[in-house]
């Protein structure tokens, strides 16, 4: 029987993008579906009142040589990007408006290359908009949606949601009704499925 499995994440996040990337492996080999669910880290972190490791100067140092680490050891193609932090609030909002157009998967997996594999500015919107463009999208029409009151309001309540559910960091999995967090936890996810 397929479990279903809810995967918090933010592009922002570096660890994120390597559970992203071990998510695509695994879903081919294991009895798991997992569910993307966008949220603003940054808004997350306001809830619970908490600095993000990326602002604590010992803990960014310590975090570029993990996140290398652990990608070289996972097979998965990373870069930290030089540009970071990356603005990310329009591209998850995106999230909700590829979803509305069924091309979900296929535009997070896009923006997390372009962010974590490539190193692209993604804080320049002439790069957005030329990603989205390789995409077939319009980009006008698509910042326009982005930005709607119903997109924004969406991307929110899903933070509030994730908050009051428990989840405070990304990327979070939830299965079971409990919580895994960090992409280092996959293999407890996998666990947690068999059972």
């Amino acid at each position: 029987m397929i479990k279903l499995v809810d995967f918090y994440f933010d592009f922002v996040s570096p660890y994120s993008f390597i559970a992203h990337k071990e998510i695509i492996k695994l879903e081919n080999k294991s009895l798991i579906k997992v569910r993307y669910k966008p949220i603003l880290l940054g808004g997350l972190h306001n809830l619970h009142e908490i600095k993000a490791p990326a602002f604590i100067p010992a803990k960014a140092k310590h975090m570029i040589r993990d996140c290398k680490l652990i990608a070289e050891y996972k097979g998965i193609k990373f870069k930290f990007n030089s540009y970071f932090p990356i603005r990310t609030l329009n591209l998850m909002r995106g999230v909700l408006v590829a979803e509305e157009d069924n091309f979900k998967s296929y535009y997070i997996d896009n923006i997390f290359n372009s962010i974590w594999r490539d190193g692209l500015n993604m804080n320049d919107e002439n790069i957005i908009q030329k990603i989205l463009k390789n995409l077939n999208v319009n980009p006008k029409t698509f910042a326009l949606r982005a930005t709607s009151s119903s997109i924004k309001d969406s991307l929110k309540k899903k933070t509030n949601e994730a908050y009051e559910k428990g989840v405070f960091g990304a990327p979070t999995f939830i299965i079971n009704n409990k919580i895994f967090w960090g992409q280092d936890r996959i293999e407890f996810v996998l666990k947690e499925a068999g059972k």
